[in-house]
């Protein structure tokens, strides 16, 4: 194992700053998801982290020891990509073994080894199969195996599921997080899947344009966003951010004749006394259709359309030209007639024209 530390690190290619001034303490055994859309940067520090991209200014460390100048093959670390490359004349056995038969390991130190791997990946009775006849969660797994035979101090994984059918990425992810913990091996996962960060993630790197935008426990980015970049990454469906308009006594939601007052529908007073432009943001989750109208948390909006994802029951709701979501929360389904609720307690606020969060403490 392993704590890894990135300082100031910067990757260029010619006039492009693929990664921004990133600065990352990852602890011993920790399990670290980077999450980001295509192209912010997180794929180009993991192989940064690996050697096999060269940092343009700043350092990687590993337990203190700046690595920059170290092979990939000097920093003792394993590697897992999105689309598995097993050898496919080799049985499974040999091709887990190979990492340890190249650096010329005891036969009985490489036994000892494929028992332990076999046991922690269940990979007993495909030993003797070839890699074409095993399904992609298992071939992923074997992967996993040969990664980790070695005794990595870092393992380092690339959108490993993502070439996996949906059938098989739920199961992965279990396994996968099971395992890490089994092994206590330092792991950095990337993925743009939002669902594999929440559900693996110890703690997430989220990223944008090369600059880490927020770090943070699952939990926390999912309830805490810094910014509106956050808040609409993150959660399916995607957080509502609405505009708001600052007038007597509240705040109006833009494009309509809403508004929202302290005593009504429990809007902080420093945001009202706040006096600029903010954004609402609240997550589906926090708005409800419901039958009966409470008039501390109830809006006028009229409702467009009823639908259901799985077992929930969601709904559409119009301000302005922008449609948003909610949660029908009725016993039985019924029409359009319901009535809105904001739930306060899902309340967050941003700065319109930054986007960052303003809580009372940042607006005073």
């Amino acid at each position: 194992m392993a704590e890894i530390r990135l300082d100031n690190l910067n990757i260029e290619f010619g006039a492009f700053k693929a990664v921004d001034t990133v600065n990352l303490t990852v602890k011993n055994g920790e399990f670290v998801v980077y999450l980001g859309p295509s192209g912010c940067g997180k794929t180009t520090t993991l192989r940064c982290i690996a050697g096999l991209v060269k940092a343009t200014s700043g350092d990687v460390l590993f337990d203190g020891v700046r690595v920059n100048d170290l092979s990939a093959s000097e920093r003792n670390i394993a590697m897992v990509f999105q689309f598995v490359s097993l050898y496919p004349h080799l049985k499974i056995r040999e091709n887990i073994v190979f990492p340890l038969k190249a650096r010329g390991v005891a036969k009985a130190e490489i036994a000892r080894k494929l028992e332990w791997v076999t046991d922690i990946f269940k990979l007993g009775r495909d030993l003797d199969r070839y890699p074409g006849t095993l399904p992609p969660g298992a071939r992923q797994k074997v992967a996993l195996a040969r990664a980790v035979i070695r005794d990595p101090a870092v393992l380092l994984l690339d959108e490993p599921l993502s070439a996996i059918d949906e059938q098989f990425r739920e199961e992965m992810r279990w396994e996968l997080g099971h395992l890490q913990r089994q092994l206590a091996v330092t792991t950095i996962y990337v993925t743009h899947d939002q669902r594999e960060a929440m559900s693996l993630a110890d703690r997430i790197v989220l990223m944008s344009d090369g600059r880490i935008v927020q770090v943070g426990e699952p939990d926390q980015i999912f309830f805490q966003p810094v910014s509106v970049f956050s808040g609409q990454f993150i959660g399916s469906p995607s957080m509502n951010l609405i505009d708001l308009v600052p007038v007597e006594g509240g705040l109006k939601l833009a494009g309509s004749d809403v508004r929202l007052t302290v005593q009504n529908n429990h809007i902080p007073e420093w945001a009202i006394a706040n006096k600029r432009r903010l954004k609402l943001g609240i997550r589906p989750m926090n708005i409800h259709l419901r039958d009966e109208a409470d008039p501390t948390s109830a809006v006028a909006i009229p409702v467009d359309d009823i639908f259901s994802v799985g077992r929930e029951r969601y709904f559409n709701f119009r301000v302005g030209e922008t449609i948003y979501q909610g949660v029908d929360k009725r016993k039985a389904p019924g029409g359009l007639s319901g009535h809105v609720h904001f739930a306060p307690e899902g309340f967050l606020f941003f700065d319109a024209e930054t986007g960052r969060r303003v809580t009372s403490e940042t607006a005073a």
